[in-house]
């Protein structure tokens, strides 16, 4: 961070508290920062309001993206673009020569810094994949309008103190399988969709979910378990850890909605 000019942090739509970094607001001092919330495609468009005016009232500009569609590109550019212009007025008024600024995409495993790259470089630079730990190294990439962009593997606090935040990672897949138990996950992701059901930022169909699988889900309102186990016997031939993956991996797909694991309180 001390060697670059410009932050640009990437959360997730989905859970975009919990993939800001604690640390990240003591780390960057007084440089330039933009907030990146990619994946904006998988949350609702009244989400996206809300999230907007929570941020707005806490002083923090917003650049919403679908870095997979290629959509909000254009204005995450002209904000790069304009915090240069800031900081090449700032070296020049400091008698220092111009030169490309240095840029580093900062974020949380499986957020989608690297498909942004792409999107911001126009063509394929870098790896990226759905799932976590495709970039392990660090890696500078020249881009045409004076801008050093650092491409930088996903950073997670070693010592993730808050678990909520933890769960809301695991069941986004902004963290590897072999971080979580699959089943754990699958359980408190259900008790999380019934405890969010009332919220319409939220976006969740109830009625959706049940019908997807063949068991009402509101039956096994006190019993999610129980939900897991009737829905593995009519899919998964009573395997609830096969199961417990169908389910996650129909969230992350978006087979189940466009659904907030986070909302402004």
């Amino acid at each position: 961070i001390n060697r670059v000019d410009l932050i640009i942090e990437v959360r997730d739509a989905r859970i975009p508290i919990s993939t800001g970094h604690p640390h990240l607001n003591k780390w960057i001092d007084n440089k330039k920062h933009l907030l990146v919330i990619n994946k904006s495609d998988m949350i609702s468009t009244n989400a996206i309001k809300a999230w907007d005016e929570w941020f707005k009232n806490k002083n923090s500009k917003v650049l919403w993206c679908n870095s997979k569609a290629g959509s909000g590109i254009k204005e995450i550019c002209k904000s790069a673009k304009e915090a240069r212009a800031s900081i090449d007025q700032r070296r020049i008024s400091r008698g220092m020569k111009i030169r490309p600024i240095r840029a580093l995409t900062l974020g949380f495993p499986n957020v989608g810094k690297s498909a942004l790259i792409n999107r911001i470089a126009n063509k394929k630079v870098v790896e990226s994949a759905r799932k976590a730990g495709v970039t392990r190294s660090l890696r500078w990439i020249r881009l045409d309008n004076g801008i050093d962009l650092l491409d930088a593997p996903g950073v997670i606090p070693p010592n993730l103190e808050d678990q909520k935040a933890a769960l809301n990672l695991a069941i986004c897949d902004d963290i590897g399988e072999a971080g979580y138990d699959l089943e754990s996950v699958s359980i408190e992701f259900l008790k999380k969709i019934l405890d969010l059901y009332v919220n319409k930022n939220a976006n969740i169909s109830i009625d959706k979910i049940s019908l997807r699988y063949g068991v009402n889900l509101m039956d096994s309102f006190t019993e999610p378990e129980k939900w897991i186990f009737n829905a593995a016997e009519k899919h998964t031939s009573g395997d609830t850890r096969r199961m417990s993956h169908k389910l996650l991996e129909d969230f992350r797909s978006l087979m189940l909605g466009n659904i907030s694991l986070e909302v402004p309180i």
